[in-house]
């Protein structure tokens, strides 16, 4: 029998593991069988048949390298979409594809129009804006097995000059039965006559071209899926110069990335007409395995990956398709998309989608340059040292030099990052750091991305005397840095059939509505010349005796610069204001510390 466990009584509603050592385990892996009910679940390979590799043609998978990016698909207007509280409005939507134009993406993914009144006028936005969608990129629309559904679809799209209409249908064995109530044969049935009415609706039309999904693909039977796949190819007509898209999605994750490269290897060495036909792919992230399910898949044959950038998407989202880029780019391999400036990628990301991108999430995080341990800083700075050493003996500027530093797979100024600003702010935290000493002392919780631009503020305060300071002096230098700088305004809001707001510059009163205070203020300043864009907004409350402030922290696009705001005040949407102020005289005072 075990000891009591002390530590249980701490956590009791925890059950640690006393059941026995298996009799296999060796002697240094004490480790106990566990209350866990696992054996409700069946592996991967009970669930659906694995494809088959025979002895004189072994998978070649795992011999190859990837030397070229595959086609990169955004489907955040869509699947990601789909996936938020609250689903982007028309403006976000646009914005978002205008980021993907601006990165490269050359077919993008812009909603389910039949099935959504906002998609259905987005499309529409597209197809009749005069230059809205380039010459080059293609808008994929998403449509399921319906003739209604397809020919709404096909409205949709009614002036678009490149055109892929995705059809998708569930093939999975669970689904056919619990979803869909049809045996094998009805699904395939239902497929054809789809993918029959679209040959119909597009006949003569040019820049039409067509992609189905089997959706569960990965949990559906191989030899029937690819029956489906090649029936559907016959029946598009595939050629080379009109091919059709394959999309072979693990819609839910449930075996390791190897299984899901045997099953498009598999797929890669049946499919007929394989010269015109994309072979796609659409991991999804629910082991956590989603980037490897994609390059193994890459390595297995794929040429087309579907994602939303920094992984958003159902439940544990949609494979990352800028970790997947950048992971080519530190192998020398060219992603064909734009990182040059991720701050900006990830700010309007968070913008449309309202959600954060996690502080360690790889490249964009605002924690994934920065070294906490002093041996990995040492090494750090010995390896900047080195690389201006290598880049001064070639000749050439440190950006074009070779990048070999420690614990930095890839060099910060790559993506736009300063990384000799975000190493030091954790040399400079010291005793209790920057933000614990103004959070106890002050009751402030500064936004990390303020932490790090604020902590610039200290250095320069700092550097020359490398004296400590305390929370006292910290506070007053952040006071002077931000809460004295709103620029000097009359201000005041209302409502009446919608939020107002009127600003009083320099002696002219400018008026603005919107869908709330601080969107009124903003609309007042752009009607007086200054043009605000409100990048993130947060507040929080500071107990001041036996009243409290509430802080507000606003990180605003002002004239074409990105700058931190912050105000302070008893009533909530008055510090709010003063943030927005803030922000703006920051702006006009001079660019932010950098």
């Amino acid at each position: 029998m075990q000891s009591p466990n002390r530590s249980a009584a701490r956590f009791p509603t925890l059950r640690t593991p006393a059941g026995a050592v298996p009799a296999a385990a060796p002697a240094w892996n004490p480790q106990r069988g566990s209350a866990m009910p696992h054996h409700r679940y069946r592996p991967a390979h009970e669930r659906v048949p694995l494809p088959p590799f025979p002895g004189d043609r072994p998978r070649e998978w795992p011999g190859r390298r990837i030397e070229q990016a595959p086609l990169w698909v955004p489907v955040d207007l869509r699947d990601g979409n789909q996936a938020l509280a609250e689903p982007m409005d028309p403006a976000r939507k646009r914005r978002m594809f205008d980021l993907f134009l601006a990165m490269g993406y050359k077919e993008i993914e812009v909603g389910y129009p039949s099935a959504s009144r906002t998609d259905f006028d987005f499309v529409r936005q597209l197809a009749t804006e005069p230059g809205a969608v380039p010459e080059d990129v293609a808008v994929v629309v998403f449509t399921a097995a319906r003739e209604d559904l397809i020919d709404r679809t096909f409205q949709s799209v009614e002036g678009l000059p490149n055109v892929v209409i995705h059809l998708y249908t569930a093939t999975a064995p669970a689904w056919r039965d619990v979803v869909l109530g049809r045996g094998r044969e009805e699904v395939r049935t239902l497929i054809t006559a789809a993918a029959e009415h679209m040959a119909r609706r597009a006949d003569g039309r040019p820049g039409v071209r067509f992609e189905f999904s089997p959706e569960v693909f990965n949990l559906t039977e191989p030899d029937y899926v690819l029956e489906v796949c090649n029936g559907i190819t016959a029946l598009w007509d595939a050629d080379p110069d009109r091919p059709v898209i394959h999309n072979l999605p693990a819609t839910v994750e449930v075996a390791t990335p190897n299984v899901y490269a045997d099953q498009i290897e598999y797929m890669h060495r049946h499919l007929d007409r394989r010269g015109s036909v994309i072979l796609s792919v659409h991991p999804h992230n629910d082991r956590g395995t989603g980037v490897a399910c994609a390059e193994l898949a890459v390595l297995a044959g794929a040429q087309r990956v579907e994602g939303c950038l920094f992984g958003n998407g159902e439940r544990t989202g949609n494979v990352d398709l800028v970790t997947l880029a950048l992971n080519l780019h530190t192998q020398g391999v060219d992603p064909m998309i734009d990182f040059s400036d991720i701050d900006e990628i990830r700010r309007t990301v968070e913008h449309c989608n309202r959600l954060a991108v996690h502080e360690r999430h790889p490249y964009v995080g605002d924690l994934v340059h920065t070294a906490f341990s002093g041996t990995h800083q040492d090494a750090i700075k010995k390896g900047f040292a080195r690389h201006a050493k290598v880049a001064a003996d070639l000749g050439v500027p440190a950006s074009e030099a070779p990048w070999a530093v420690p614990y930095l797979p890839i060099d910060p100024a790559d993506l736009g990052r300063d990384y000799e600003a975000v190493i030091r702010v954790n040399s400079q935290s010291g005793k209790g750091g920057i933000a614990y000493l103004l959070q106890t002392g002050h009751g402030l919780e500064l936004p990390r991305r303020l932490q790090i631009e604020f902590s610039r503020v200290v250095q320069d305060a700092t550097d020359d005397s490398g004296r400590e300071v305390g929370a006292d002096e910290l506070y007053a230098l952040f006071r002077a840095a931000y809460l004295d700088q709103a620029v000097p305004a009359a201000w005041r809001t209302g409502e009446d059939d919608g939020h107002w707001a009127e600003v009083e510059l320099g002696g002219v009163t400018h008026r603005g509505t919107g869908n709330g205070p601080l969107d009124a203020v903003t609309a007042a300043l752009a009607a007086g010349g200054t043009a605000v864009d409100i990048l993130q907004f947060s507040e929080h409350a500071v107990r001041t005796g036996r009243d409290s402030d509430a802080v507000a922290y606003v990180e605003a696009r002002v004239g074409g610069e990105v700058v931190w705001g912050v105000g302070r005040d008893s009533s909530v949407l008055a510090a709010g204001v003063r943030a927005v102020l803030s922000a703006v005289g920051r702006a006009q005072s001079g660019p932010a510390p950098r």
